[in-house]
């Protein structure tokens, strides 16, 4: 894949908001790519956003998924001042997006404030000087300035409930050299690669469905109820792959193949078929086991939603937060799963 169009293609899905729960835009978005692309899709009572691409044979049929949320903040509560108090939606932190620009996406209309976490020319009567010091930074010490009253919020369908993200100005990727930088690649460099798939996909073996799987940032519930309705040989998920000390992950253009998580193993007959698939394209790959993550695959496989899963990632820094990650990493996971698609029958578990 050319890495301008890849980077084009996951810039517009980063610049749909879609906090667990609310994800509008983004289906709003993924349908309009669909139906350029002619595939067939529908959607399901989990919000789920599903691409059918028929095979040879409809049994054994297999879903990959990347799910379509990202994480954020969910409001608390209104003063009587208009300030907006918030806490973690998924696995955010607010030390991560530093003051500046939110978006809090009312029922109505969305209304920008300032995520703020107070002065710094304090002294120790305030309680921002144990953050500088000494406090680890938390939801609960930061807030959104909006000048705006509880009316005018009221207004605007802002209240509890209310998420909030990163404002969009804030949100652009920006390219370093062949690697894409920005928030929520997690997982919107993934639902790239279904896109991908989806354009390049033409009579694989069995049936696959191509799925921007719901609220996954809050327990994989839409890849749980997908898997519950439809009989699956296989679910591979896609996902980021946390660069860290204590994992044997280089960074770079080789994607990972997980054999455990935080939620259990993966299935080794299928994780070896798509080692297989990456060896037949002559894509290097590397396999690792991880923790304190989980995916669509590994929660579906932990409540037997699913005999096989696996999980295919590309290697990132600052996972959860300001993201980066190499473009071709990314490319090669279309390449993989286009080889095993294509030919699952040549791959021996």
């Amino acid at each position: 894949m050319q890495f301008e169009r890849l980077f084009t293609s996951i810039e517009d899905l980063v610049m749909c908001h879609s906090p667990s729960g609310m994800e509008t835009e983004i289906n709003q978005h993924l349908q309009e790519r669909f139906r350029d692309l002619g595939v067939e899709y529908y959607g399901d009572r989990a919000d789920n956003l599903i691409a059918k691409i028929p095979g040879e044979q409809e049994e054994g049929a297999i879903a990959i998924t990347a799910h379509k949320d990202e994480i954020g903040a969910i409001v608390k509560g209104i003063d009587s001042e208009g300030r907006v108090s918030i806490r973690k939606l998924g696995g955010s932190f607010p030390w991560v997006y530093g003051e500046g620009v939110v978006d809090l996406l009312g029922d109505h209309a969305t209304c920008s404030g300032i995520l703020s976490f107070g002065s710094r020319h304090v002294s120790h009567e305030s309680p921002q000087k144990l953050l500088q010091e000494s406090r680890p930074l938390e939801w609960q010490q930061a807030w959104i300035e909006t000048k705006r009253t509880p009316e005018d919020l009221n207004a605007l369908g802002i209240r509890p409930g209310t998420r909030v993200v990163v404002g969009k100005h804030r949100k652009r990727p920006f390219r370093l050299d062949n690697y894409i930088a920005s928030y929520t690649l997690d997982n919107k460099a993934s639902l790239a690669i279904l896109l991908a798939l989806a354009a390049r996909l033409q009579r694989p073996a069995v049936t696959v469905y191509l799925v921007a799987s719901a609220k996954e940032e809050v327990g994989a519930l839409g890849a749980l109820y997908f898997s519950n309705h439809q009989v699956l040989d296989a679910l591979i998920a896609l996902e980021i792959c946390p660069l860290a000390p204590e994992y044997p992950i280089t960074d770079g253009e080789a994607p990972v193949l997980l054999s455990q998580d935080g939620y259990g193993i993966y299935d080794e007959g299928l994780t070896q078929q798509l080692k297989q698939a990456a060896e037949s394209r002559q894509i290097p790959i590397q396999q690792a086991v991880i923790s304190g993550f989980g995916s669509d695959a590994s929660i579906a496989m932990k409540l037997g939603h699913v005999a096989r899963g696996a999980c295919l990632g590309f290697p990132t820094q600052n996972t959860h937060g300001y993201e980066i990650a190499h473009l071709g990493a990314i490319a090669h996971c279309v390449e993989i799963l286009a080889a095993y698609c294509e030919q699952r029958q040549n791959f021996q578990p």
